[in-house]
């Protein structure tokens, strides 16, 4: 109950922070050229989008740390396996569960150092420049999104350590099922 509470919670949260900055970035590009139509400039010329740029790459940064333990969990990471698939199979299954025991120890250092960092900046006034919103709290996605990356690195290494298989993404989109026949027309 927990995983799928946790796994939906990633995507609504991976989803509205892509979602927000396309939205914000296109009212920020719209208020800029609008602010140069004649009939529109004294409408625009008060609201003040300065601080959108900022955010944007804020909640882009949010969106890659949480992004990136949703591509642990989904198997869609990168990964050069040439050599690993000439293995034998008990060879392989230890240099698999050594990698993912590896990018675990190393989000969950990351994650340890960003926290300890964060904690410091939150005893400190700084604030981002346009927003001025506590800087411990932009820089907060580091051990967050590091300590959730490392989670699902253990979460796969427990799951192949168990059943042999690691996730693998996939490009089939389950909605969107063509039949070929369909596509390139059936003649019976």
């Amino acid at each position: 109950m927990f995983l799928k509470i946790l796994d939906r919670l990633e995507e609504i949260i991976i989803s509205c922070l892509i979602g927000g900055a396309t939205l914000l970035i296109f009212v920020a590009v719209l208020h800029r050229y609008g602010s140069t139509v004649p009939f529109l400039y004294p409408f625009l010329h008060d609201i003040d989008l300065t601080w959108a740029q900022e955010l944007c790459i804020y909640m882009f940064v949010w969106m890659a740390k949480f992004g990136a333990a949703y591509g642990v969990r989904q198997g869609i990471h990168v990964g050069v396996d040439v050599l690993v698939n000439r293995l034998g199979a008990n060879q392989r299954f230890k240099v698999i569960l050594f990698g993912l025991l590896a990018g675990a120890a190393f989000t969950g250092i990351i994650a340890a150092l960003g926290a300890s960092f964060v904690w410091d900046l939150s005893a400190t006034d700084s604030r981002s420049n346009d927003l001025e919103a506590p800087k411990w709290i932009v820089y907060l996605a580091i051990p967050l999104g590091s300590a959730l990356m490392c989670f699902r690195f253990l979460q796969v290494a427990l799951g192949f350590w168990r059943t042999g298989d690691v996730p693998h993404g996939s490009t089939h989109v389950p909605d969107l099922a063509v039949d070929p026949a369909a596509i390139h027309g059936s003649h019976a």
